[in-house]
């Protein structure tokens, strides 16, 4: 199928075909129709699926009728709810690409930066709004946002949303939205609470299931080495000396962890860069830019900060610490070997991490290749690691000191 089958117009085409792509992915297949066709649509895709281009052309699309209006008259039709500032960055980028032969207006708005320069942006009038639900709303009380002309809300990464505790907020952005609106919702996983959701706001939905859950791409090379936690900063050294090479995103489950690795690999002399919430939104920009411009060759990440995030050529992904949902496991991998490469995946299990191989190897049916030549094996009798304080407590549980209790008063 080409892009022509699809019955979109020539100045979108146009703007297809320069950004590179020559045929739709399956999930634009599926789904573009039937958005046409103004259905509620419910899409689980993977990441890297090409599943932004399935609402955003479909929605240039209906749009380009009406995308005459006098300036400073336009309203905001389509509204796109984004988790992070990165991918509501990135969604932007890619609607400016397919509606470059049109007069859609589209922005994007996200917390973090100043709020009046976006002000000054949605007063002007626009028709495609892409946003953070925390910002959208602080600029709808303050009456800069007007959510009474919208055609098509997107909830993209809806699992996501709901994980970082969005779930409130979006419920009320849906209800500040026209009662006929269309509404389309993506996400990577579709668990019972995004289920909730769906049912709660959407009408009669049609279903899309592209990449199911468990799959992974038979071009990953996943590779598992068992690992006492204290080693795994000298185990991830001695991969990037002798087997890893090119572009390589490490993730970590905490802020803490992401900047702790960050000050060894530089010490290493390596370059790299890190993204976590606790980063400045310039911060955030600038070390994916780095990234991407091949300025830095390793990128090392939350999960939420470096979700929904695309990167070409990707050569490998190291889950420094394994994640506790599997199905966080086939989003992290999934960002390499795209579009028909090949790529690693390298992961570092300590002892208390063994119950999450389980899991990811029940969801994925492989079981994943283990590495034992390497120097820092874990003894296989290691039990779960428990963190103590350093020295020992000068006092038994739960006993004052003497001091202490000559200070306390008595209420007796």
């Amino acid at each position: 199928m080409s892009f022509k089958d699809l019955q979109l117009n020539r100045p979108i085409l146009r703007a297809v075909a320069e950004a590179g792509y020559e045929n739709p992915t399956l999930v634009q297949e599926k789904t573009i129709p039937l958005v046409l066709k103004k259905k509620d649509v419910i899409v689980s895709a993977q990441t890297g699926t090409g599943k932004t281009a399935a609402f955003a052309l479909p929605i240039i699309q209906q749009l380009f009728d009406t995308q005459d209006t006098v300036k400073g008259g336009k309203k905001i039709k389509a509204l796109i709810i984004s988790p992070t500032r990165e991918l509501a960055i990135q969604i932007e980028n890619d609607f400016k690409t397919y509606s470059a032969y049109t007069n859609l207006r589209t922005a994007v708005v996200f917390g973090g930066i100043s709020i009046d320069p976006q002000k000054e942006i949605l007063k002007k009038g626009i028709d495609i709004l892409i946003a953070t639900p925390g910002r959208l709303l602080d600029l709808h009380k303050q009456d800069v946002v007007n959510l009474d002309y919208i055609q098509t809300l997107v909830l993209d990464e809806a699992d996501l949303m709901l994980d970082m505790g969005f779930i409130d907020d979006v419920k009320k952005i849906e209800r500040l939205c026209t009662k006929e609106k269309q509404i389309l919702l993506f996400s990577a996983t579709i668990p019972y609470k995004v289920e909730q959701l769906a049912s709660s706001i959407l009408k009669d939905p049609q279903r899309i299931e592209v990449s199911p859950n468990a799959s992974t791409s038979k071009n990953i090379n996943q590779f598992l080495y068992y690992v006492p936690k204290k080693n795994k900063i000298e185990l991830v050294l001695h991969l990037l000396r002798d087997n890893i090479k090119g572009s390589i995103i490490i993730f970590r489950r905490t802020k803490f962890g992401v900047d702790k690795l960050e000050q060894t690999l530089l010490k290493n002399k390596y370059k790299a860069v890190s993204l976590h919430g606790d980063k400045s939104q310039s911060e955030r920009q600038i070390a994916l830019e780095q990234f991407k411009n091949k300025e830095a060759h390793i990128l090392i990440a939350t999960d939420v900060a470096a979700r929904g995030i695309d990167i070409d050529n990707l050569n490998a992904v190291i889950n420094f610490d394994l994640p506790n949902l599997p199905e966080t496991y086939v989003h992290r991998i999934g960002r390499t070997a795209r579009a028909g490469s090949t790529g690693s995946a390298y992961s570092f299990c300590s002892a208390d991490e063994k119950v999450y191989v389980q899991a990811i190897q029940q969801l994925i049916h492989l079981q994943i290749e283990v590495i034992e030549d390497h120097p820092y094996p874990l003894d296989p009798k290691a039990k779960k690691e428990i963190h103590k304080t350093p020295g020992k407590s000068k006092h038994r549980k739960g006993r004052k000191s003497e001091a202490s209790k000559k200070k306390k008063k008595r209420w007796y």
